[in-house]
């Protein structure tokens, strides 16, 4: 298949002012509309890793720091149920066909970033692919959490580990035909930036992309 590209510049710079519209109008919600015992967190990858050593880190992640552990301490004050992936890696993982090396487990790169290890509060659950939904306990942690219907997803990045979990858990409770809510704000989620993949480009796709499979963007969780 062949592309005239003035034609796909032309198209895609409509298509990218509708997305950016939707996205800009997409509200903000308070964490305190929510009750604690149908709520979880769930924090996405924010490891050393991919925010601040080794060749997956990007200095984009780690500007959402803030605004997670913001809302990771008024989660835990409100008593909200708290998860958080850990990518991490065995040295002959399948996955580094794709990737680089990263995140091996017993590393520094594996280890959740200090500023949100101190806060703590949360469940841990380490991951060895890009999709954490496929993970043995965290469909253990499902079960022993079934009142909770709403998620609301953070960190990185959005358009590969976010974006696959946030589908797949929609997706999942469609299957089952229980009502759920995944909800991603969109000052807590980010990519990198590296050749082609141009973050900004690639963030508004991914949000774009969830918000088209029944993902909830808001702009913010504010306390």
């Amino acid at each position: 298949m062949s592309y005239e590209i003035s034609k796909l510049l032309q198209a895609s710079e409509v298509t990218l002012k509708e997305i950016l519209r939707l996205i800009e109008e997409s509200p903000s919600l308070s964490l305190k509309s929510f009750n604690p015992n149908q709520t979880a967190i769930v924090v996405i990858d924010m490891v050393n890793g991919f925010v601040k050593e080794g060749p997956m880190s990007s200095p984009r992640i780690q500007t959402i720091i803030p605004p997670i552990a913001h809302l990771m301490k008024a989660a835990k004050e409100g008593a909200f149920q708290l998860v958080a992936f850990a990518d991490s890696h065995e040295e002959s993982s399948v996955e580094f066909s794709s990737y680089p090396p990263h995140c091996l487990c017993g590393t520094a790169e594996s280890e959740i970033v200090d500023e949100l290890k101190e806060i703590g509060g949360y469940q841990l659950i380490h991951k060895a692919s890009t999709n954490g939904f496929l993970e043995a306990e965290f469909h253990a942690w499902l079960q022993e959490h079934q009142m909770v219907e709403n998620f609301i997803l953070v960190g990185d990045c959005t358009d590969i580990c976010v974006e696959q979990f946030a589908i797949t858990l929609k997706t999942y409770f469609n299957t089952i035909n229980r009502q759920s809510r995944i909800i991603v704000p969109v000052n807590a989620t980010e990519t990198y930036d590296l050749g082609a993949h141009h973050g900004d480009l690639m963030h508004l796709l991914a949000l774009y992309k969830m918000q088209m499979n029944g993902i909830e963007l808001v702009q913010e969780i504010n306390d």
